[in-house]
């Protein structure tokens, strides 16, 4: 199978993780599954694709077989078909939905966003599940290098192809042989400044309304 587009790999993953957090709307309409790739929350990078550019994405999944079109309803409708495809169990495929649509993350977080999508016992089986995708073949995630200073290595996922080597966090972007943070560590990073920028704005809006409620200076 030939290596997947970002924006393939995020409409995969969405199809994923609302089979299993809105089943009754699965699957799911364009409409739904172009709100699901832009979303703000628990998306790394946050993105802004079209509707063109989401049937674009389908398309190439369809030719893998890794997408399918439901039926029954006048509403085309598409479903994922990736266990099948992978030949990968169900806990499998949850690790890689969430991988896909967050980036690299550790098996404790792993273990957290998954909670939707998988219910796992314990951290270790959480591992247990990664070193089988990591020992197929072909592999399908990667153990990064622990970056200096974290306690924990994270994984990614390779169905994007091979992940550029760097330090695991962006407090660590620079270390002492001038390492640098990979494309996916940056997108990452980058979305991250979105949220908290969103989230520092929301705030200054609540503060504003409030000084107004009491009369009180906004200065």
């Amino acid at each position: 199978m030939r290596i997947l587009t970002p924006l393939e790999a995020r409409v995969l993953g969405v199809l994923v993780e609302k089979q299993s957090t809105v089943p009754d709307t699965y699957p799911l309409s364009l409409n739904a599954l172009v709100a699901g790739c832009n979303q703000k929350t628990a998306r790394a990078p946050v993105i802004e694709a079209s509707d063109d550019d989401v049937l674009a994405a389908i398309d190439g999944l369809k030719s893998l077989s890794l997408a399918l079109e439901g039926g029954g309803s006048r509403v085309v409708k598409f479903e994922h078909n990736m266990g099948r495809v992978l030949g990968v169990p169900s806990q499998s495929v949850a690790l890689l939905a969430v991988l896909m649509l967050r980036g690299p993350q550790t098996a404790a977080e792993l273990r957290l966003n998954c909670e939707r999508l998988h219910r796992f016992a314990d951290i270790s089986s959480v591992e247990a599940f990664l070193d089988e995708l990591a020992t197929k073949d072909p592999a399908r995630v990667v153990k990064l290098a622990r970056a200096p200073g974290e306690r924990e290595a994270r994984w990614a996922h390779l169905l994007c192809g091979e992940v550029a080597a760097g330090p695991a966090r962006a407090g660590a972007a620079n270390d002492a042989d001038g390492g640098s943070l990979s494309a996916g560590e940056l997108a990452a990073l980058k979305a991250e400044q979105t949220r908290l920028a969103a989230q520092v704005e929301a705030l200054q809006a609540q503060v504003l309304r409030l000084t107004r409620e009491l009369g009180l200076s906004a200065e």
